[in-house]
């Protein structure tokens, strides 16, 4: 297994993040770090605004809230599909959270434990 918090590392787990981003919403991120504290991987990504998602904020605040809902659960199942596919990483949890007003998005990656 490659050293989790070399820069190299690093590079590729912000490539597949924003890969997904691009996947899911057409772009990728505005910034974007990563950290890795022994057996958590976390990502903070500030997101571009969808003009999608400005429309439905004035029309259907609640429809935008469920959609932003649904869209983070599709990006934590993409992330630890494409994790385990291509770095070949074991987790015990993918957690998110997502701040629509600011765009901020904070996601934890919980590696397993090798004993």
């Amino acid at each position: 297994m490659p050293q989790l918090d070399s820069n190299e590392y690093k590079k590729k787990l912000c490539h597949l993040y924003n890969e997904i981003s691009k996947e899911l919403f057409g772009f990728g991120t505005t910034l974007l770090k990563v950290s890795i504290e022994q057996n958590i991987i976390t990502f903070h990504a500030k997101h571009r605004r969808s003009p999608r998602s400005t429309a439905l904020e004035g029309e259907a605040p609640t429809l935008k809230h469920e959609v932003d809902f649904y869209m983070s659960s599709i990006y934590k199942k993409r992330i630890r599909d494409r994790l385990e596919q291509e770095l070949g990483l074991s987790m015990d949890a993918v957690l998110r959270d997502y701040d629509p007003p600011t765009q901020w998005a904070i996601t934890n990656i919980i590696l397993k434990q090798t004993e």
